[in-house]
């Protein structure tokens, strides 16, 4: 098979399409010939060395990529043979290597797939979708929220907007020039304003008018984050799921003080890993089921980039230099 690997932690040049052994399934295991593959901003993180929420390679060369979608096509010893041809996505967790026309990984770790939902939008579901889910269960939308989103035109960015709008909210959509918030404004944003301009607050409270912001949905930190903070009216909530803004692999999240916190009257936290999970009811899966069904029954729709899986490394640059719309993934 073709895939993509890792040999020396650096540049997204380091990527290398080319032929390895095919993979072999292990007990309670499957191979799934991938049709999608999944890009996280944190591989870029990961192909640099950089530790994250998960742990730089320990040995090179890896393939990476920890989102497949495709079809099972070899079972592993003692695994349910039902899964044999099936449609499927999984996330695998701990174990990479999605960036490949094979993929290994635990049966216990598929979804099996409607006939409705593509590969390309189930791969964005089960990693994008299910933390976007995650996240919205630490707040409360309805037709009274006003809902900032920095980073709209994101694979989490493009669904929170369609969440919020769905609630009733206002939803107000932050982009990075004319294409994306023309991209964010068709998606149902109320108010696309880009980012980069100076005065993009002003013309956000000129909009709102005598409103302000009850959620920010940050996962780009820096200036934007913390300017999308001051839209904040008493009680406003900051949720914090990253901070791409601040610089992609050596930033750290917007914070404040708990004295600045009693004196705007919000609140803001984190909003990703154990806490999420124990919103989940433990068990990271719930989030995943509720976000493949969200896509199969059209509540939410996944952006996709595509690209080929012998781009990753271009892949990995587009990401990089927020040159990307929605989820990207990787077609063999």
């Amino acid at each position: 098979m073709h895939a993509v690997r890792l040999h020396a932690f650096g540049p997204a040049e380091n990527l290398v399409h080319e032929e390895v052994p095919d993979p072999v399934p292990g007990p309670g295991q499957v191979r799934v010939a991938v049709a999608a593959a999944g890009v996280h901003l944190l591989d870029t993180a990961l192909r640099e060395g950089l530790p994250g929420p998960f742990p730089a390679p320990a040995a090179l060369p890896t393939v990476p990529g920890r989102e497949v979608a495709g079809t099972v096509d070899a079972l592993g010893e003692g695994t349910d043979p039902s899964w044999l041809g099936r449609r499927v996505v999984a996330h695998l967790g701990m174990n990479p290597g999605g960036y490949a026309e094979l993929a290994v990984t635990d049966a216990a770790r598929l979804h099996a797939l409607p006939d409705h939902v593509g590969e390309a939008e189930a791969v964005a579901m089960i990693g994008t979708g299910r933390t976007t889910l995650g996240i919205l269960g630490f707040t409360e939308l309805g037709p009274e929220s006003v809902a900032v989103v920095p980073a709209a035109a994101g694979g989490i960015g493009t669904l929170l907007v369609q969440y919020a709008k769905n609630a009733g909210a206002t939803v107000v959509g932050l982009a990075g020039g004319p294409r994306k918030t023309a991209l964010v404004r068709a998606n149902g944003a109320d108010i696309a304003v880009d980012y980069t301009r100076p005065d993009w607050p002003d013309e956000v409270r000129a909009a709102l008018g005598d409103r302000t912001a009850t959620v920010v949905f940050d996962s780009v930190g820096g200036d934007t984050g913390r300017t999308a903070v001051d839209l904040l009216g008493p009680g406003g909530q900051h949720l914090v799921f990253g901070w791409s803004g601040a610089g992609l692999h050596d930033g750290e999240p917007l914070t404040f003080t708990d004295e600045e916190l009693a004196e705007r009257g919000i609140t803001s936290g984190s909003v990703l890993g154990p806490v999420m999970i124990e919103k989940a009811g433990g068990d990271i899966r719930n989030l995943e089921r509720a976000a493949l069904a969200a896509a199969a029954d059209g509540t939410l729709r996944p952006a996709v980039h595509r690209f080929p899986l012998a781009e990753a490394a271009g892949a990995h640059r587009a990401l990089e230099n927020r040159g990307t719309v929605g989820k990207v993934v990787l077609i063999p």
